[in-house]
């Protein structure tokens, strides 16, 4: 079932993306992240074994949410279908080509994560339950003063993630299960939202530990199928490499202008399709970020926590997907017949018979359903931004129910015009963050340097708001005492 809008509506939403994403954020996020990189001269390559070490302690928290769980939870939202039809439809337009640029824009956007991250977590503000609040719209307001710009950037949020893409997951959810197995639409968005329900409504702690058990497993198994696929085709995997680069650099395709063209589909499509599936520089994850009790005790640990979540995402789970689709032959890259996730579905079936549809079926569900639940995070973290203290029980609970609609109403209607509405959305609360997060990128430089200068001297790093006379009057002094002591 579709549901159609005025076409001038459309039209001015379609005009607004092709102006934010075709001429502006593309290049300012890959600006951005470039920046980001020389000045931290390559964190995201200097201090790559650091990631993996900090898990070590993730899972501390004295009560609250561990930085293994607000990981869980960026997961969560950055691994959905994008990492199944996204993959495949950057593939499709841009060819094998695309995932070196998908790669690529990886790299760079870790450095932008740790940027975001490290921000939110230094002007995150006590929850009084042993948990934080943060993100853009705080360090926006506290570190810019400009509330005004906060609440834009809460508002294109809740609209996005918190309401239209979740629409999307279940669309997406329902659709899959039609497919394999011949479900109603219409009973597989009910059954997503008796289970959705009593998660939300346990707020974000309980959001936390789902997604704390859910998400490790689904990667887990998603990959160890795409070991197998590569297993069954190990003699075929240099080769399948160096279908990527060589189509990364035109150098399958004829001299000319074609090889131009060809260039420049892989180059865009697989930014494009890298930038919605990582979210580095969104400002999307730093609200999970911002609610973790870091170990060790400073605002950067969680920055390279989440810069982890970048790598696993893209480097790792799209890659998975990208493998199981070239290694299916240049005769399905060359079909035309199906594009999306059905592209997937068919390349795996070919690797290992009937069963593997049915399997991304079962992974889109997975894979969906813990997105719905990580977008409303986001959504709820800014709705009592917006509503404050004393109205956010009644603003989250009509919060809630609308999200429940959302999900309901994404599984049995087609909603394009909304969800491009929320594309233009997210493009402008991506905006707001890139602009605000290069100003105060001085201050995520200095919190960097803090800690390395801290971990060189064979210290455990631990923040102290007094080394940081611009950080004066804006830190929550709940959430970093002075002098550095333990929450």
């Amino acid at each position: 079932m579709d549901v159609s809008l005025p076409t001038l509506f459309t039209d001015l939403v379609a005009a607004g993306n092709g102006l934010v994403w075709g001429s502006l954020l593309v290049y300012l996020l890959i600006g951005a992240g470039l920046y980001f990189t020389v000045m931290t001269r390559g964190i995201q390559f200097r201090y790559f074994g650091h990631m993996f070490t900090l898990l070590r302690h993730s899972r501390e928290a004295d009560g609250g949410i561990s930085s293994f769980q607000a990981l869980s939870t960026s997961l969560a939202a950055r691994v959905g279908t994008g990492n199944l039809a996204g993959v495949a439809v950057a593939i499709f337009f841009g060819g094998p080509g695309a995932i070196f640029w998908m790669w690529m824009t990886a790299l760079v956007g870790m450095a932008t994560s740790f940027v975001e991250s490290t921000l939110a977590q230094a002007f995150k503000v006590d929850h009084g339950d042993k948990t934080f609040r943060g993100g853009p719209a705080r360090y926006i307001e506290r570190g810019l003063g400009l509330r005004w710009l906060a609440v834009a950037f809460s508002v294109c949020l809740i609209i996005a993630f918190g309401l239209a893409f979740n629409s999307v997951q279940a669309n997406s959810i329902a659709q899959a299960m039609q497919e394999a197995f011949a479900l109603p639409t219409w009973s597989v968005g009910l059954g997503l939202v008796v289970v959705v329900t009593p998660i939300i409504f346990g707020g974000l702690k309980s959001i936390a530990r789902v997604a704390e058990l859910v998400v490790p497993l689904m990667a887990i198994l998603y990959l160890l199928l795409a070991i197998v696929v590569v297993a069954l085709n190990a003699a075929e995997l240099p080769a399948a490499l160096m279908t990527i680069i060589k189509s990364a650099f035109g150098l399958e395709q004829a001299a000319g202008g074609a090889v131009g063209y060809a260039v420049s589909q892989a180059i865009m499509n697989g930014i494009k399709r890298g930038l919605f599936s990582n979210e580095a520089g969104m400002g999307s994850a730093p609200n999970a970020a911002a609610t973790a009790s870091t170990h060790p005790n400073h605002p950067a640990a969680q920055g390279f926590i989440q810069m982890l979540g970048v790598f696993l995402d893209t480097l790792v789970i799209c890659t998975a997907t990208a493998a199981i689709i070239i290694m299916a032959g240049p005769e399905l890259l060359a079909s035309d017949e199906a594009n999306g996730i059905q592209l997937t579905q068919i390349a795996l079936s070919q690797q290992v018979g009937d069963w593997g549809g049915k399997f991304i079926a079962v992974a889109i569900l997975l894979f969906a359903f813990t997105s719905v639940i990580a977008n409303y995070s986001y959504g709820e973290s800014n709705i009592e931004y917006l509503a404050g203290p004393r109205r956010a029980a009644t603003a989250i609970l009509i919060y809630r129910l609308a999200v429940l609609a959302m999900v309901m109403i994404g599984a049995v209607a087609s909603l394009k015009p909304i969800w491009s509405f929320a594309d233009l959305s997210m493009g402008m609360m991506a905006l707001i963050n890139l602009v605000a997060i290069l100003l105060l990128s001085p201050v995520a430089f200095a919190l960097f340097r803090d800690y390395e200068r801290q971990l060189r001297a064979g210290q455990e790093p631990s923040f102290d708001p007094d080394r940081f006379p611009r950080l004066a009057g804006r830190v929550d002094p709940k959430a970093w005492p002075r002098g550095g002591d333990r929450r």
